[in-house]
């Protein structure tokens, strides 16, 4: 189906004259090699030096320099100018695969599990994203046989290292390390806040010497009050600092899946105001999901304005407390209302007054993901590629 598909495509472009190219699709930017010409109604305008979009308009040359007017994409509110909205300090996306083969514990390199593809983080690079977000397993890294205290396992830590310094020493960007463990430990809750702050502490003192390392404490807890979540959070925090990492972002995370929408209805707006970092440099990450019931299961949106809808309470609250906030992970369908949602999400991020939020990472890319995931960024045919990469991502850089 694809040879022909692409033969009925090659046919097409020899006997039809060609067209330009629709409104709100890529027609410009740093390696761009589509089209340039947009349709009737609607002008090429530089959204930023990656990305130029067809938006709806006349002109006579083809602009310059970022648009001054105010464009919206389809079924959205209507998004600010590139002047006049707060850019993210971290955007790009999740690397997924070395939190793979749920419970395979260490699990076999290769066939459990896997570790980011470096060509991968080029490509996000080249298109001019700077942060990465690397989920990983606790039981690999600190085998469940002398506890989460315990030594880690040299060849998992190194494959981890390994791609951690690609990222931040050879490519220049951010990662974050990420124990994608949603509070569990061998598969019971974790309740100890001492010897989660001990896992903390050792793994952090491995990268306290790198500045471009980002400690994500835990992926979605969930199941457990905000205030134990809180406590837990805390602790790591502490344990990062004791470690001598003074210098780099700590991420927190909320119960609940740490949702965006159930930020305050969870308890966790009421548990999080406390949280302590004696450097000042911790931010509140939060997930949000657009579909029915938030889970990032379907790739159905519930409307197009649905992801500013689902962020308005929390980007409030990280106002009123005079916090810092960072959407960790974020997924839709490549349909027009998820286009639509996921841009408008973005677009009320960066216009929030005194914008809160400082980073975004899509969910996911990884080498592992099946071809019909509708989330998956993974060059170059991750099914978000095509659209939700240009369309809803890109023209916030």
């Amino acid at each position: 189906m694809k040879n022909l598909l692409a033969a009925l495509t090659t046919l097409a472009i020899a006997i039809t004259p060609t067209v330009g190219v629709a409104v709100w699709g890529q027609c410009g930017g740093s390696g761009w090699t589509g089209g340039t010409t947009c349709d009737t109604g609607s002008v090429c305008t530089v959204v930023n030096p990656f990305y130029s979009q067809c938006m709806p308009g006349t002109a006579t040359t083809a602009p310059s320099a970022p648009p001054t007017t105010t464009s919206s994409a389809p079924g959205s509110t209507a998004c600010a100018s590139a002047s006049g909205r707060t850019k993210f300090k971290f955007f790009g996306v999740n690397q997924s695969g070395a939190e793979f083969g749920s419970g395979k514990w260490p699990g076999v390199l290769g066939t459990d599990y896997t570790f980011p593809s470096p060509s991968s983080i080029d490509y996000f690079v080249g298109q001019g994203f700077n942060f990465f977000r690397v989920p990983f397993t606790m039981e690999r890294l600190v085998p469940p046989s002398s506890g989460m205290t315990g030594p880690f396992n040299s060849a998992y830590l190194s494959g981890l290292t390994t791609i951690i310094n690609y990222i931040t020493n050879t490519k220049g960007a951010y990662a974050a390390l990420d124990p994608h463990n949603f509070m569990l430990y061998n598969n019971q809750a974790i309740t100890s806040t001492s010897q989660f702050q001990t896992f903390w502490q050792n793994l952090a003192g491995q990268f306290k010497g790198n500045s471009r390392v980002i400690f994500d404490v835990m992926n979605e807890p969930n199941g457990i009050p905000a205030s134990t979540a809180f406590s837990l959070n805390q602790a790591a925090v502490n344990g990062i600092r004791a470690s001598g990492a003074t210098s780099q972002l700590i991420l927190v995370e909320g119960t609940s899946w740490t949702g965006a929408w159930t930020w305050v209805s969870s308890g966790n707006a009421a548990a999080f105001t406390a949280i302590h970092d004696p450097n000042n440099n911790t931010a509140i990450e939060m997930h949000q999901y657009l579909d029915s019931d938030g889970s990032g299961t379907s790739g159905t949106c519930v409307s197009s304005t649905i992801g500013a809808e689902r962020l308005a309470a929390a980007t409030s609250w990280l106002q009123a407390n005079n916090m810092k906030g960072f959407l960790g992970e974020i997924g839709a369908g490549s349909n027009a209302a998820c286009i639509s949602a996921v841009s408008g999400a973005l677009c009320s991020m960066q216009s929030a007054a005194g914008s809160p939020w400082i980073g975004v990472s899509w969910w996911a890319a990884g080498p592992w993901w099946p071809a019909d995931y509708f989330t998956s960024i993974e060059p170059p045919s991750g099914l978000a590629i095509s659209q939700i990469l240009p369309q809803a991502l890109k023209p916030y850089l």
